[in-house]
């Protein structure tokens, strides 16, 4: 049974670094489901490995830095294929190699790039897509963090960028609204194992602190965020629009759990 009703829709995926990667979860999620993924990763080497786990589906380069590369690779796929259902945003970047720094200290250029790579290249790409994305179905869904309002130090200025991926999702519903039915939706996962997590400075002391707080004990799995982001893709989500799914296994309420609070400082 077709449940998710995405058997033969078209998927564009961007982000996939490897085997632990949301957008690599996502794409196998989508594939069983029946969905037809076309990858997009930021380089020739990414690509290199991404063919190695994946035989069929078609796999395009774009670093997102470059507008030149976003508009060739929206004419590439576009005279190719009449149409895409969804698009998938599993793209972010920080600059950690100044080391831990107070966020006052945030270097301008490391705030700049992470913004144009992990947020604005959202809107870049669905611009580029517009006349290709379905305007009755389509779907866009990018991937944020469960909460940009708890100011970990070592997440530092990540946590504005997302907060301005979150807000670019609720102005790019808007404004597609003005001529399609193309929605914006962002997954917004509590901490995750993953290559690219493993690059924040004291991410695992993080990571296990999170899972202690999720009220089952156990961290959020990235299959978890993949499932969502099916969801979210169907047309069994077509009521929701403009909105921000927190995936943190009810980490978010419990922060005060006794358990947490009476352990040795």
């Amino acid at each position: 049974m077709d449940f998710l009703q995405l058997a033969g829709k078209r998927i564009l995926v961007f982000g996939v670094a490897n085997r632990k990667s949301v957008a690599w979860q996502t794409g196998k999620v989508l594939e069983q489901a029946g969905a037809e993924v076309i990858y997009v990763v930021r380089s020739e080497a990414r690509k290199e490995s991404l063919a190695k786990l994946t035989a069929h589906a078609p796999i395009y380069v774009c670093d997102v830095e470059h507008q030149e590369q976003i508009d060739q690779l929206a004419t590439e796929i576009s005279q190719k294929f009449d149409v895409i259902h969804g698009l998938v945003h599993s793209i972010a970047f920080a600059d950690y190699s100044a080391g831990w720094l107070p966020f006052h200290e945030t270097p301008r250029t490391a705030f700049l790039q992470a913004v144009d790579v992990s947020c604005f290249s959202l809107t870049a790409l669905s611009n580029a897509f517009k006349d290709l994305l379905d305007p009755e179905q389509g779907s866009v869904v990018t991937i944020s963090i469960s909460t940009t309002r708890m100011a970990a130090e070592n997440y530092g200025y990540m946590a504005p960028v997302k907060a301005a991926l979150d807000s670019s999702i609720c102005f790019l519903a808007k404004s597609f609204s003005n001529f399609s039915n193309v929605r914006f939706n962002a997954v917004c996962p509590g901490l995750l194992k993953t290559s690219a997590s493993a690059g924040i400075p004291g991410y695992v002391d993080s990571y296990l602190f999170a899972e202690k707080a999720t009220l089952r004990k156990s961290a959020v799995q990235t299959s978890e965020v993949a499932d969502t982001v099916a969801f979210l893709l169907s047309p069994r989500s077509s009521g929701i629009n403009s909105q921000g799914i927190v995936i943190d296994a009810g980490m978010g309420t419990n922060y005060f759990d006794k358990k947490i609070v009476s352990e040795d400082p």
